[in-house]
């Protein structure tokens, strides 16, 4: 979880979040995620909660544990296809969020040349179970391997899409959300957004009206092996250094 090219990782996460209906209808519905003047702030308070969650003590993720489950029990959405009221702890929607961040960060890591095995990939799904937990989900009800993961994101496909009132992430990174501080990045970030998609899946390209081929397949292999070998010649100190870390939450953002 530390190594710099799971920033990629973390944005496909969130792109596979977007193709559950309801996953991104409670998000959409609940959130200044699209608002320019409060999108950063609630990045920022995400990407703690992650920090938190994988980083920190018992007792520190318990206590963001609760919080977090107290949010999603109180909130609630409405999905417009049926007219039903559901609460954000939906079980199959966090399912869901869980398998697709999990998918995303095994799938970054290992195309980008993480030294991985197989057995160790497996652990890697299995020690997730913990994180599936926290937001409240049963850690029996989630994959524990990497068979059991891709089965899982198989077997949920069919109701997978892209819903008509979310604005498609691509063009909203033209104009990112950024604070004055980080507008000279601004121009990183649609070229970052563009690897991020070229990482998915390419039934999940297709679901957000994007070329789905073997070419993007190796250009994003390619970027993300160039990637991962570029960050490992800089020194440690520099590569988590504090000015490194606003860095990688402007490029995850």
């Amino acid at each position: 979880m530390g190594e710099p090219i799971l920033l990629i990782g973390g944005f496909r996460a969130l792109l596979m979040q977007g193709l559950h209906p309801r996953a991104m209808r409670g998000v959409l519905q609940n959130s200044s995620l699209m608002d320019p003047n409060e999108a950063w702030s609630r990045f920022v308070r995400t990407t703690e909660f992650v920090r938190v969650r994988t980083y920190g003590t018992r007792e520190e993720v318990e206590r963001a544990g609760r919080r977090v489950r107290k949010i999603h029990a109180t909130l609630s959405a409405c999905d417009p296809d049926t007219g039903e009221r559901f609460h954000l702890d939906d079980p199959d929607a966090l399912r869901w969020v869980h398998a697709g961040e999990v998918d995303s960060y095994l799938s970054v890591a290992r195309r980008g040349g993480v030294k991985l095995t197989d057995a160790e990939a497996d652990t890697f799904v299995a020690e997730w179970r913990r994180a599936a937990e926290v937001v409240g989900l049963d850690p029996a009800s989630v994959p524990g391997t990497v068979g059991e993961l891709h089965d899982y994101i198989e077997g949920e496909r069919p109701g997978l899409r892209f819903v008509p009132e979310a604005a498609h992430p691509l063009r909203l990174s033209l104009n990112a959300p950024l604070p004055l501080l980080l507008t000279p990045l601004k121009p990183v970030v649609p070229g970052v957004t563009l690897l991020a998609f070229a990482t998915l899946p390419r039934w999940a390209r297709r679901l957000y009206g994007l070329p789905a081929t073997p070419v993007g397949d190796l250009w994003a292999t390619a970027t993300l092996k160039a990637l991962h070998t570029g960050l490992g010649l800089v020194p440690a100190q520099v590569r988590y250094s504090p000015a490194a870390r606003l860095a990688r939450r402007l490029m995850a953002a």
